[in-house]
């Protein structure tokens, strides 16, 4: 599955990666200077192949890019950053703590 690519529908305003007809995705609201992830959803058929962290890293690379900080409702994705901390320095400063406990 490596071979599939994370892409962002700024529509429906989610990180979205489809195999075999089954869309995983990230939700996210959208500010004017931050984004805020707010679920993390992966059908069964697709789990267990490393989906969510390739949202989780389009979504966070995608923060960085646009220079917008990151507010992480999901926890997921808290979670993501809490074990790759090369991301705090983009989480939202007033969420810090809590990822960093």
């Amino acid at each position: 599955m490596s071979e599939f690519l994370v892409t962002n529908n700024q529509t429906a305003k989610r990180f979205e990666l489809t195999v075999d007809g089954e869309t995983a995705e990230l939700v996210y609201w959208l500010q004017p200077d931050s984004i805020s992830f707010v679920h993390t959803g992966v059908p069964e058929k697709l789990r267990g192949h490393g989906i969510a962290q390739k949202l989780a890293v389009a979504g966070l690379e995608f923060a960085r890019e646009t220079k917008l900080t990151v507010v992480p409702l999901c926890p997921f994705v808290a979670e993501y950053i809490k074990r790759h901390p090369e991301y705090l320095d983009i989480v939202r400063e007033d969420h810090r703590a809590r990822i960093s406990e």
